[in-house]
């Protein structure tokens, strides 16, 4: 992209992150994302709070594995590795389930007359 655009590779990879992290941020304050040819996306929370909970199992499952003795180096190491990539999505997830659930779709509130 940068060769054809005759732009630098860092100047395309800054817009990128940007757009990026403006979506995170978004879906972060609003529950929801609007991509312009793609849709608006939400934040489903009972998802993510099963997802979290599936974790959750998944961890301690690997925990467990890890205590057994006669586990390989190999094995180990591989246990190892999947549960730090569980640990990162737990604390990922974590935050946004915590908050109170909330539907943001822009919908106002009707007052009562």
């Amino acid at each position: 992209m940068a060769i054809s655009m005759v732009v630098s590779e860092k100047t395309i990879d800054a817009v990128v992150t940007h757009q990026f992290d403006s979506a995170n941020d978004a879906v972060n304050v609003h529950k929801s994302v609007e991509i312009s040819g793609f849709g608006k996306f939400y934040f489903n929370y009972k998802k993510a709070l099963a997802q979290y909970n599936k974790l959750l199992v998944i961890k301690r499952a690997y925990e467990n594995m890890l205590l057994d003795e006669n586990i390989t180096d190999t094995k180990r190491n591989a246990v190892t590795l999947k549960l730090q990539i569980i640990e990162t999505s737990i604390k990922t997830l974590k935050p946004k389930i915590n908050e109170p659930e909330s539907d943001n779709r822009g919908m106002e509130e009707s007052s009562s007359s």
